[in-house]
């Protein structure tokens, strides 16, 4: 009565057929991609790196390669905190030439040659005048600067093009010049962190440093789908899908300033008049790998959808002009009375939520 009775072969191996697919289908659903974050506060901002994968271990990794990538360049480039830069800028002030890396050469050339595309309205020779308005600091009062200091160095007038780059040698003609990467360090870290991720076998990525944004393949079946920050409002003014290799930047008034005399003071400064610039909230734009017309600089979209957003922000009513100088066609900008401008290629890819009512522009 309590024996049991033997298994017909057939009925056997079904049970072995079917225990077997159920094998399959948890493997299947233990190796199912997913996005993993990794989150950072470096360059005064917070960073996360989204890697699209099955395996979590080696995601893992490689978004810790690139966080400490990100250290590495917050610590080199630190404007002033001790670093390689502020060594620079200390044999600048002394009239001095300093030997300097391959790396900050490069990034030297690279920002003096943008500058000179944007007619110096890009222009990482002002870290002084960054100083003087308190704005070279994590934390800043509201005070205007002494305005004898502030003529004095505007009739220095620093700029990129001062610097004599002789391989490693750097000099500057003027000792006014004190380099500043607060405008350039974001971008270039986001094409660092591309080349780690391809380095390390991950094909599809999302890397954001505080709104400055890369891609890197897709998330599953779908790009990646990103926000553009409304200036005025906890709440993104738009979205839009972001693909390989693409990068996004934002110039805006709303993250570091101050108010003073019921005026809003932003950190991106004008270098002619020495002033925080005003008639813009935000310029975003968007610049894809090499295809934009016009795009043959020798950066990656990363550095370049950083260190081109400045000068059009800066520009004001002008700022089609400065994009189109770098071959951007792809940019929005919200002008001082919260007036949408974007161009025709941008507006194409934005969805725009809420009540927004964009002039496009060619």
């Amino acid at each position: 009565m309590g024996a049991t009775m033997p298994m017909a072969p057939r009925a056997a191996g079904w049970l072995r057929r079917l225990g077997l697919l159920a094998c399959v289908l948890l493997l299947g659903a233990c190796s199912r991609a997913e996005v993993f974050h990794h989150e950072a506060f470096v360059f005064g901002t917070r960073v996360d790196v989204a890697v699209y994968a099955a395996d979590q271990a080696a995601a893992d990794a490689a978004a810790q390669a690139v966080l400490r990538e990100f250290d590495r360049l917050h610590r080199a480039y630190h404007a002033w905190e001790p670093s390689e830069l502020t060594a620079l800028n200390a044999a600048i002030a002394r009239g001095e030439a300093a030997t300097v890396s391959d790396e900050l050469a490069a990034m030297l050339k690279d920002a003096q040659r943008i500058a000179a595309a944007s007619d110096e309205l890009f222009d990482p020779a002002l870290g002084a005048l960054v100083a003087l308005w308190g704005f070279h600091t994590d934390t800043f009062v509201p005070v205007r600067p002494d305005s004898g200091r502030l003529a004095a160095l505007l009739a220095a007038k620093p700029r990129m093009a001062d610097l004599i780059i002789d391989g490693n040698r750097v000099a500057s003609r003027n000792p006014a010049v004190q380099l500043d990467f607060g405008g350039y360090a974001k971008g270039y870290a986001l094409d660092r962190a591309a080349a780690i991720l391809k380095q390390q076998g991950v094909a599809d990525a999302l890397i954001n440093i505080g709104g400055n944004v890369l891609a890197l393949g897709k998330k599953g079946e779908q790009p990646w789908r990103i926000g553009i920050q409304h200036p005025r409002e906890p709440a993104p003014l738009a979205s839009m899908p972001l693909y390989d290799g693409e990068a996004v930047g934002t110039s805006g008034d709303y993250q570091r300033y101050f108010m003073l005399d019921g005026e809003r003071h932003a950190h991106l400064l004008d270098p002619r008049t020495g002033q925080p610039a005003h008639g813009t909230q935000s310029l975003t734009v968007l610049v894809t790998p090499r295809r934009e017309a016009g795009n043959t600089g020798d950066e990656g979209t990363g550095t370049l959808s950083d260190a081109a957003s400045k000068p059009a922000y800066l520009a004001g009513d002008g700022w089609r002009e400065q994009t189109r100088r770098f071959g951007i066609d792809h940019a929005l900008r919200v002008a001082g009375d919260g007036r949408v401008e974007v161009t025709k290629a941008l507006r194409a890819r934005l969805q725009f939520i809420g009540e927004v009512k964009p002039v496009v522009v060619d």
